[in-house]
């Protein structure tokens, strides 16, 4: 009877531990990891059907898990860095408890993973593109003419900006888009806000942070830059908007502006049928922040 209590409480202990698993989120990443011998799993199907079981039923023992992204590349540096055979399962464990906090990751909720593998990439993207933007204006150091750190500077004026574009836009659902020109590809980042009518604009933080930093790059290295809104509120059509960036201050664009950037596709340079009850309009005024811009030499 005393090992039976045991054992029942052991797993009454088993519910209350948090778990954290490291996801291969393609056949790529699948791949370069059967290079281990003591990597258990043969194909990729296989692989996503077990993980997604195990998801399923730790959820249903009442179990919270958070699913991380798992990278072969940065799991060999780890273990380098680390001192740690990479071909140990224990290894592999200590990195995915390491992606537990420093992601990126999400919680499972009950989601298949044909929802959550998107999600999950969609984050990974997002945490390296503000890795390498703040990684960039953090090198660019004090200007050589007045010794004004750039990088800080900028990341001032591009919040200076945001704040402004924010309390212009009024009441509703509000979509901004920010994109910079950068090296070795354009750099994209996203900010979702929602003004009710009292006023408060309460925001996602890391997505703030992201933003504004990537505004940030543009405004520090003159990079050609825009700046797209949508807008959408109650009873009324939804809005489109935007800027471009010229040096540490935003040109509105026109509606013709808006329409053409919104309504073709990015990659094939063809026009996207316009969505029906959607007015691509000029922004609204952004007024004058009372205080002089940023860096500008």
């Amino acid at each position: 009877m005393a090992y039976t209590n045991q054992h029942s409480m052991r797993r009454v202990l088993c519910r209350e531990i948090a778990g954290t698993i490291g996801l291969l989120t393609d056949e790529r990443d699948f791949t370069a990891m059967r290079r281990y011998r003591t990597f258990p799993f043969d194909n990729y199907e296989s692989y996503l059907r077990q993980v997604e079981s195990l998801l399923r039923t730790r959820a249903d023992e009442g179990s919270h898990t958070t699913v991380a992204f798992f990278d072969p590349e940065k799991y060999a540096e780890f273990c380098v860095e680390s001192g740690l055979d990479p071909d140990a399962p224990a290894s592999r464990t200590r990195f995915t408890a390491e992606l537990a906090t420093t992601g990126p990751a999400l919680s499972y909720e009950g989601q298949p993973l044909t929802e959550l593998v998107p999600e999950l990439l969609d984050n990974a993207v997002r945490k390296a593109t503000w890795e390498y933007a703040a990684t960039v204006l953090s090198r660019l150091g004090p200007c050589a003419t007045c010794g004004e750190d750039i990088g800080r500077s900028a990341f001032a004026r591009a919040s200076d900006l945001l704040l402004r574009i924010l309390d212009a836009a009024g009441t509703g659902e509000h979509h901004l888009v920010c994109s910079v020109s950068a090296q070795p590809e354009t750099l994209t980042a996203v900010l979702h806000a929602d003004e009710s009518a009292g006023g408060g604009t309460p925001l996602d933080e890391p997505e703030a942070l992201e933003f504004t930093t990537v505004l940030a790059l543009g405004i520090a290295t003159h990079s050609a830059a825009g700046l797209v809104m949508r807008t959408s509120a109650s009873g009324t059509s939804d809005r489109v908007y935007g800027w471009r960036l010229r040096e540490d201050e935003l040109q509105p664009l026109t509606a013709g502006e808006v329409f053409d950037a919104y309504c073709t596709n990015s990659e094939s340079g063809d026009i996207v049928s316009p969505e029906s009850g959607v007015d691509y309009t000029e922004p609204p005024d952004l007024g004058d922040s009372g205080q002089a811009g940023g860096h500008t030499h």
